[in-house]
């Protein structure tokens, strides 16, 4: 009875999405030619809110928290462990929360070890606001200073690639995991563009105007040739069928760090892995140094029955 109630109510909402999104998409055609400085302008507003996080509200950790500032923004900041222990810094992603990372937590910190996770500006209990990766970084640096050195940061998503970008700008880290990185803003921008049906002039005047605003261009961001600087041991996690990042990105990026370990994984898409057991395993092993036995796939695929 309840599978037979369960399959229309989830068609009905699929349904309304795919209608909203209909919707949504003619708008934005229309406006891009009709008014198109208006249709950049909203275009903007949307490409740079984060959506709602859904999720839990408060960790389920004691943990000590307090408040950092980074630039315009004050950042909620929590940290459990010893002050004198090697630190850990959790960076979440686009839309979500320092909660989301919270399954790495107890591990580290059993194995001896401080973490720190915040929610990103515009995130969370960090207030809401316009924001977009650089103000990711600019968390990350302000972070460094006020709860570093940190051993090892462990980045999701976007977070991933704020953690990047920080270290090519000198933020320094011995160790770095990235959590299905996306590894090119600019592919992001042409996405959601599609997505929205803006035009590639509208697309473009937004780009600039982000540019702008934040001076630094999206082609700067996109230079993941640099990665080759970054002589620090780096781990790779990805599913082969992340529906929000391809698996793909995660081959790029790896193949421009030497000696960079990828991780892939099956059916645990682009926010499950981040609570999965043998991923949470892996990635504490690799932050305390047992990178030499860690599995390329996850779950580990069934061996053939040997043939007699």
């Amino acid at each position: 009875m309840a599978a037979s109630l369960v399959t229309p109510i989830n068609s009905t909402i699929d349904r309304v999405n795919t209608s909203l999104t209909a919707i949504l998409r003619a708008y934005f055609g229309i406006a891009s030619r009709v008014v198109p400085d208006l249709a950049r302008r909203q275009a903007e507003r949307r490409f740079t809110a984060p959506p709602r996080y859904a999720g839990r509200r408060a960790p389920s950790v004691d943990a000590m928290r307090t408040t950092v500032l980074a630039g315009a923004h004050s950042l909620a900041v929590w940290q459990v462990g010893p002050i004198a222990a090697p630190a850990v810094l959790l960076s979440h992603g686009w839309g979500g929360r320092g909660l989301q990372m919270e399954s790495f937590v107890a591990p580290l910190v059993r194995t001896g070890h401080r973490v720190v996770w915040f929610d990103h500006p515009g995130h969370g209990e960090s207030g809401r606001a316009a924001v977009a990766l650089p103000d990711f970084v600019r968390a990350i640096t302000a972070l460094a200073a006020t709860h570093g050195p940190f051993k090892a940061g462990i980045g999701h998503s976007l977070g991933a690639a704020a953690l990047a970008l920080a270290m090519r700008r000198g933020t320094p880290f011995e160790r770095v995991v990235f959590v299905s990185p996306p590894a090119s803003i600019n592919e992001h921008a042409h996405k959601f563009a599609r997505f929205l049906g803006i035009s590639p002039a509208i697309r473009e005047a937004m780009r600039l105007r982000l540019e702008r605003r934040y001076g630094i261009p999206f082609a700067e961001i996109d230079r993941i040739d640099d990665l080759a600087q970054l002589a620090l041991p780096a781990l790779f996690v990805h599913d082969e069928r992340d529906a929000q990042v391809p698996f793909e990105d995660s081959l790029r990026l790896s193949g421009r760090m030497p000696g960079a370990r990828l991780v892939k994984t099956y059916g645990l898409g682009h926010y499950r892995i981040l609570r999965d057991h043998g991923v949470v395993g892996a990635v504490s092993a690799f932050v305390r140094g047992l990178d030499s036995d860690l599995p390329a796939e996850l779950p580990p695929l069934p061996r053939p029955a040997p043939l007699y």
